[in-house]
């Protein structure tokens, strides 16, 4: 049997945070059981779908790296091929027309909540005669659900979940307008699909039992359903926008990469062993269902953020020369890349984040006279700005040009005025970066060049002078 799964999300939005795990674990089985990964696009609330956010889901898919097989399905598109099955179950006696009102159904509904019963459809149409068909209502369809014994699902996550059925009604497959319903429609595409396995949070668990009703009404196996559990925010709650469940996209422009995204939301309930750093390959062979966790799992943002720094440590330099420049507000030209690729080796070091990365690196690039931070003007005055003259000088003639002689160079002018490094070396770094936290500062003076370096000293000794 060839493993085929599907990610169904509404276009009603974002593809939130508990959407996009659901779609990693989808894609995680296939690939790993080396079957097929399809997309299903559930617009049928025609109301709420929009072509924007089926873009917004296709960009966030891509954007974790989960391609899938095949054109994706759009369900609306569908809908004949759904009624079809509908009516079909009605000419086998296996559905009815339901002709009650609305009124009568809010009446129903109303003595069950009285007496104290669960308020759900008590079957008045299930045997009646048609012949007695209001002429003013227009019927919607209902399935002939089982009344006796149980429902019975074989979860490959919760176990083996059952159900009484009597504690279960006959689902509407059609509305009075002739639109199928949700219920009816993912059966059916499931089953066209040809879905092996439904992984998707245990919120859909009770649909399971009716959707399992339903395949065998029609005459249907129904595929093999895993029901991972759902994401709470650390304290336990239901997550929400305040712990973090934010679109995929927000977290690419807060400077997340995919392959961090990916890692943290594996192990979101899903584990082997210890290990923490899981990349693609590790992913794709170790992945199966027993491994996901039957309790809720945590969603935490340092967890995320500092699994983004091991990732950020691991990616290619120029790759994140690409990131970064797109970050930086302004173009950056050939010069410019030169310098953030020498660079990126000691910037990628020391952040967490994409943005961390942007705003320690833009120094290298912004046009002069650079701006100069409180603390950096600081270093400019008495001492730091006679210190610097002397520097300028010297590193107008030195040979080579490269970190180790600026090195010994600046340790020669600190000794020849009795002064420690730090006292030469934070005025360069003032000068250079216009801050007074930036990789090591011969690597910097290395990396912008003598004119470079020459100019920016130029600018500060100038500007004190003006000043």
């Amino acid at each position: 049997m060839t493993v085929v799964t599907r990610f169904a999300p509404s276009p009603t939005g974002f593809l939130h945070i508990g959407g996009a795990r659901t779609a990693l674990f989808n894609w995680l089985f296939s690939r790993h059981h080396g079957g097929r990964f399809l997309l299903r696009i559930e617009d049928t609330d025609r109301q709420r779908s929009t072509p924007e956010a089926v873009e917004a889901i296709f960009d966030g898919l891509r954007w974790l790296g989960l391609d899938w097989d095949d054109d994706p399905v759009f369900q609306f598109s569908r809908a004949a091929r759904h009624a079809e099955i509908a009516h079909a179950l009605l000419a086998e006696g296996k559905a009815y027309r339901c002709y009650a009102s609305q009124e009568e159904l809010g009446a129903m509904r109303e003595a069950q909540k009285a007496a104290g019963q669960p308020m759900r459809y008590d079957g008045r149409w299930r045997d009646r005669d048609p012949a007695e068909a209001p002429a003013e209502v227009d019927p919607v369809i209902r399935m002939k659900a089982p009344r006796d014994g149980e429902t019975v699902i074989e979860d490959r996550v919760q176990g083996r979940v059952t159900v009484a059925n009597d504690q279960l009604d006959d689902m509407i497959l059609l509305r009075s307008d002739g639109t199928p319903t949700y219920m009816l429609s993912v059966v059916v595409d499931d089953h066209d699909m040809g879905i092996t396995h439904v992984i998707r949070g245990d919120d859909h668990l009770t649909n399971a039992f009716r959707q399992s009703q339903l395949y065998r009404l029609i005459g249907w196996e129904p595929p093999a359903f895993a029901h991972i559990p759902l994401i709470h925010g650390p304290d336990g709650a239901k997550l929400s926008k305040r712990h973090g469940a934010l679109g995929t996209e927000a977290y690419r422009d807060m400077g997340y990469l995919p392959e961090a995204m990916r890692n943290y939301l594996l192990r979101l309930g899903w584990g082997h062993g210890d290990d923490e750093i899981i990349g693609d390959d590790q992913a794709r062979d170790w992945f199966d269902l027993d491994g996901v966790g039957r309790s809720a799992a945590r969603f935490d943002m340092t967890k995320l953020t500092s699994l983004n720094g091991h990732w950020l440590r691991q990616a290619d330099d120029a790759r994140l020369v690409d990131l970064v420049a797109d970050r930086l507000g302004q173009t950056v030209n050939e010069e410019g890349r030169r310098r953030l690729l020498a660079g990126m080796p000691g910037l990628k070091e020391r952040a967490k984040t994409l943005l961390e990365l942007a705003d320690s690196a833009a120094f290298y690039v912004r046009p002069r006279p650079l701006a100069l931070d409180d603390k950096a003007r600081k270093q400019m005055t008495g001492e730091g700005a006679e210190t610097l003259a002397v520097l300028r000088e010297r590193l107008a003639v030195l040979d080579p040009w490269d970190r180790e002689a600026l090195e010994a160079d600046a340790r020669a002018v600190a000794e020849a005025r009795d002064l420690k490094l730090g006292k030469v070396a934070q005025p360069l770094r003032a000068a250079l970066t216009g801050s007074t936290v930036s990789p090591p500062i011969f690597e910097v003076m290395e990396i912008l060049g003598r004119a470079e370096t020459l100019d920016r000293l130029d600018d500060c000794l100038r500007s004190g002078r003006e000043g």
